[in-house]
């Protein structure tokens, strides 16, 4: 059931042009390189809004939110106990679940490709990637999705290796923890499935393939109510996508996802990918696991291109393809040095600019600054041009839970709807001031705004600005309540 394996060295495994022993040695060198960088980078780094956006989960648990399940929230939770809530502390569990996970490509793919060298050649591929090799340093939901997807390759690999039916139920398990992580892992959940109802030799193990939904579902379970309990809210935000046509539009959408992908797993690996699908779909009818790696992936690529046909699809959904789509890519057996080599310098140096910013670039070219940079600054300029009785407003989510991280001694307001779900209260704020971009208009009531502040407040990079914001005064009716963070 094993893919047979095309020679790529003395023993199947040739890396950089090192001999097999040695390759392997460099690769777990490379491996806890690559870690202690991304642990240096995440605590170098100021956190982004997004970040502080799933910090202010963490400080409210709870099995559900609006945007996405629970799990970035506990991933979060877990590393501020350990180092704090400084960018440490709130990434800290990203480099080590990245770590975690390749171990798990790697045993993945000695199961189910047939060689140790298949596991290091995926394992070194996915983390050849821009996705992995800068968004493990970030914390985001993709980061336990990864790892978790990574550990149902593992199962499948041990279900297809050891013939033992009882791995359906880690299958299951660990499909729910993904799904328990961002909700785009049912993709490749159904792909499992699809995988399941067309190979006879699998199918027969009926009763234990239900156990694995079984224990999948319970794993969902705490999600399952959150969101019963909330009118469902969570999936019909993330699923009220899916009815969107925009045909006309499509041509543009669909170059832009595959632009994304080209560039965030880097051109050679990402043709690696297309070329290790096209094998495996080849092969699909002849061998269950080149059948397997090929639902796999064909289930997520449908769904994005669909979706494609009415809306955008963002850079970070197909990550979802990447642990599946590095097997496939493994299983043609071509050699990977020159896109890894390509992709590790590329993460080398944005990581090297990240850390030390030896490039003067300007706020427009320099995207890492333009998420992380100078929100301290700005947070401490606002509260000094506030008077003392005077609260703050943000009807940006996003701008809101930056300022509450840098300044959660002081009251804040938003009144942007979300935040009922993360149970904050409702009071009227007796005076006030909207802060948003200077670019923007506000969108509220015409009669609650006063006169504009001629003051601009800026984000600051070495001294020049780069992203400004206004604030206008606000006078709120007696019966008007806005949530209070944090």
């Amino acid at each position: 059931m094993r893919l047979p394996q095309p020679s790529s060295g003395a023993d199947g495994f040739s890396v950089f042009g090192l001999d097999n022993k040695r390759a392997v040695t460099f690769f777990w060198v490379l491996l806890v390189a690559l870690t202690l960088l991304r642990l240096a980078l995440a605590a170098r780094l100021g956190v982004t809004p997004d970040e502080a956006y799933y910090w202010l989960w963490s400080q409210h648990l709870q099995s559900g939110y609006l945007d996405h399940p629970p799990m970035v929230a506990l991933w979060i939770r877990l590393g501020t106990m350990l180092f704090g809530n400084g960018p440490l502390g709130i990434r800290f569990l990203g480099p080590v679940s990245a770590l975690i996970g390749s171990l798990a490509l790697y045993r993945a793919g000695r199961d189910l490709l047939g060689s140790p060298a298949a596991g290091y050649r995926a394992a070194l591929l996915l983390n050849a990637t821009l996705m992995l090799g800068l968004g493990a340093a970030t914390a985001t939901p993709d980061t336990p999705l990864v790892l978790f997807l990574a550990l149902v390759l593992w199962s499948l690999g041990r279900l297809i290796r050891t013939g033992q039916p009882i791995w359906w139920l880690a299958i299951g398990v660990f499909v729910g923890l993904a799904f328990d992580s961002k909700y785009t892992a049912v993709l490749p959940g159904l792909g499992c499935g699809l995988w399941a109802l067309a190979t006879p030799s699998i199918r027969r193990h009926w009763g234990w393939i239900l156990g694995g939904v079984l224990s999948g579902l319970l794993t969902i379970a705490p999600v399952l109510l959150w969101n019963a309990a909330h009118h469902w809210a969570s999936f019909a935000k993330q699923g009220g996508r899916a009815g969107d046509w925009h045909p006309l539009r499509a041509l543009n959408f669909l170059a832009e996802l595959a632009g994304g992908q080209i560039g965030l797993a880097t051109p050679i690996i990402f043709i690696l990918f297309c070329l290790g699908l096209v094998w495996c779909l080849r092969r699909a009818g002849e061998d269950s696991v080149a059948r397997l790696l090929a639902c796999l992936c064909v289930v997520p690529v449908a769904v994005f291109v669909q979706h494609a046909f009415g809306g955008r699809v963002q850079a970070n959904w197909p990550v979802v393809l990447y642990p599946a789509a590095s097997l496939a890519a493994a299983a043609t057996g071509r050699r990977i040095g020159v896109a890894c080599a390509l992709g590790l310098i590329l993460t080398g140096l944005v990581t090297i600019q990240g850390i030390f910013s030896p490039l003067r670039l300007s706020a427009h070219h320099d995207v890492i600054a333009r998420q992380t940079a100078d929100w301290s600054g700005l947070t401490h300029r606002l509260r000094e041009a506030l008077p003392a009785d005077v609260s703050l407003v943000a009807g940006d989510y996003a701008l809101a839970t930056i300022i509450a991280y840098h300044d959660p001694a002081h009251a804040l307001f938003s009144y942007d709807k979300r935040w009922s779900y993360l149970g904050r209260a409702l009071q009227h704020p007796e005076r006030a001031m909207l802060v948003l971009r200077d670019t923007e208009q506000p969108d509220l009531p015409a009669s609650w705004l006063g006169a504009q502040d001629q003051r601009r407040f800026c984000r600051m990079l070495r001294n020049a600005p780069m992203v400004c914001y206004k604030l206008i005064p606000l006078t709120l009716p007696a019966n008007v309540q806005m949530y209070r963070l944090p």
